[in-house]
């Protein structure tokens, strides 16, 4: 049998590797997959009181409700549509926050939609990441979105934004 030996062995296993990793490839097409696409945010330190800061009790209660693990099940999709968004300071626990609205423009609902941010300081180095999530966006339908951030207001000069979703 010609071919056959540790040569041929070894360019039948690259093929079969070769043909595995296309197929997946070939899974994250269709507008799924991949890393998302962030937009740049400024803060308005105009707008932000360098006094303001959390209680100890409101701090708790911020981080309680802050989300910072990411779903492993959401991807860009391109029926997701981030129509705007700012940074704004609220009274109380919740403090420093990204606001914004999230667009299902597809024909189809969205099973779950998460906004990421990641804030930087002046020097651009990043201080955290936060989210916000939420479940069944019907097509054509937004949803108003607000993120905590642990950060204090004065810290935060700059975030990014992305929106990633879950297709039914």
């Amino acid at each position: 049998m010609t071919g056959s030996g540790p040569a041929s062995r070894r360019r039948v296993l690259a093929s079969v590797g070769t043909g595995i990793a296309a197929a997946i490839a070939g899974c994250s097409g269709g507008g799924l997959g991949g890393e998302p696409t962030y937009e740049e945010g400024t803060v308005d330190i105009g707008n932000v009181s360098a006094n303001a800061s959390r209680s100890t009790s409101e701090m708790a209660t911020a981080a309680a409700l802050a989300t910072q693990q990411s779903s492993t099940s959401v991807t860009p999709l391109g029926s997701l549509a981030l129509l705007d968004h700012e940074f704004v300071l609220e009274s109380g626990y919740l403090g420093s926050t990204i606001q914004g609205t999230v667009e299902n423009d597809g024909s189809s609902r969205i099973r779950t939609a998460e906004v990421r941010t990641r804030v930087y300081d002046d020097t651009g180095t990043l201080l955290g990441r936060y989210l916000a999530t939420t479940g069944d966006l019907n097509a054509g339908s937004t949803w108003a979105f607000q993120v905590i951030v642990l950060e204090a207001p004065a810290d935060v000069a700059s975030y990014d934004i992305a929106v990633l979703g879950t297709p039914t």
